[in-house]
């Protein structure tokens, strides 16, 4: 007759065969557009990053993409050198602004905006597949829809 076992006995589970991992399927973020003009697109992006705090996003989940002047907030800190900078990036405990030209070095975030505020188009062209690909749940692109569809060459 079998013995019962006491909790004082550890169980050890035998490994049996296991199947492959699944290899994690690749999310593709929604897509939002916010139609404004080129000196509109910075105010609307601001206004979606307001509405998305508000809705309970964390402000280290946001990551603001600019292709013309830089907003004022990454102007500012820069001020006080590219390393205090990229170390505010680093902890990712607020929104994070940067330029298209430096976006490339922001990490993912799980909301990236794309402010397309000017600069010349091939700031945008880059901007945009990078944002993209750094977005985890969703993208923001403010800014004219026909300027970011002859962009990207498709609608968005």
């Amino acid at each position: 007759m079998p013995t019962q076992r006491t909790p004082r006995e550890p169980v050890v589970a035998s490994p049996g065969p296991s199947a492959p991992a699944a290899a994690p399927a690749a999310v593709t973020p929604q897509i939002q557009l916010i139609p404004a003009s080129a000196q509109g697109a910075l105010d609307a992006a601001e206004e979606a990053v307001d509405l998305l705090l508000e809705s309970g996003r964390a402000p280290g989940e946001v990551l603001v993409i600019t292709t013309g002047e830089p907003h004022p907030w990454a102007a500012h800190e820069l001020s006080f050198g590219e390393a205090a900078y990229w170390a505010q990036h680093d902890v990712g405990d607020d929104v994070f602004y940067a330029d298209a030209s430096v976006a490339g070095r922001a990490a993912s975030r799980p909301v990236v905006l794309v402010a397309v505020n000017g600069g010349p188009d091939a700031a945008a062209a880059s901007a945009l597949p990078l944002a993209l690909s750094r977005a985890g749940a969703l993208l923001i692109v403010c800014g004219d829809p026909r300027q970011i569809n002859s962009v990207l060459g498709a609608g968005v």
